[in-house]
């Protein structure tokens, strides 16, 4: 644990937000590499604005007026205005949200379905022809290397979304065409 205003929580400081500004860097790069090869296979393409949204981080905020770390784990800023993502899994719907600023959330949401059964057991539970059977019309891997994302080991979405409706507004649902795990 470190102590507010130590050397050593201003060192974690820095370097957290440093890898934060790095990881950001790195999503940028890989969107960019990503909207070059579309262009290239369907040149009159036109993407909009980009939603950068990032899940468990670090964020310095005011809350109930006090400055804090907020550490959201699994979770997104859904400030009043803000856009984010929130994924299904690999074969069901995600949206596109804009946050609602609720204070009681710390202005958050979740990122996703989320788990309800664990890696293993999914692993234990599934097979590989389940894994394709669930992620149909989705182009994705399908072997068992990632039979641990299969969409039955996650919440079912649709109710994640109605239980944060007082966090975020749905801006747009999207259908899944493409996952990339791994």
């Amino acid at each position: 644990m470190f102590l507010a205003g130590t050397k050593e929580m201003d060192d974690y400081r820095r370097d957290l937000f440093w890898a934060q500004r790095y990881a950001r860097t790195n999503r940028e790069a890989m969107l960019g590499l990503y909207q070059d090869v579309v262009r290239r296979f369907r040149p009159p393409t036109v993407f909009g604005e980009a939603v950068h949204c990032h899940h468990n981080y670090v964020s310095e905020e005011v809350h109930f007026g006090e400055q804090v770390l907020v550490t959201r784990k699994g979770a997104i800023r859904a400030g009043n205005g803000d856009l984010g993502i929130i994924p299904g899994s690999m074969g069901t719907r995600s949206f596109i949200v804009r946050g609602l600023g609720n204070p009681m959330s710390f202005e958050s949401a979740s990122h996703g379905a989320g788990r309800r059964m664990s890696r293993g057991q999914a692993r234990k539970r599934f097979t590989v022809n389940d894994l394709r059977e669930q992620t149909k019309g989705v182009e994705c891997r399908k072997d068992g290397g990632v039979l641990d994302e299969i969409p039955a080991a996650y919440k079912d979405i649709g109710k994640v979304m109605e239980q944060q409706k007082d966090l975020v507004e749905v801006v747009a649902e999207l259908r899944q065409v493409l996952c990339v795990k791994g």
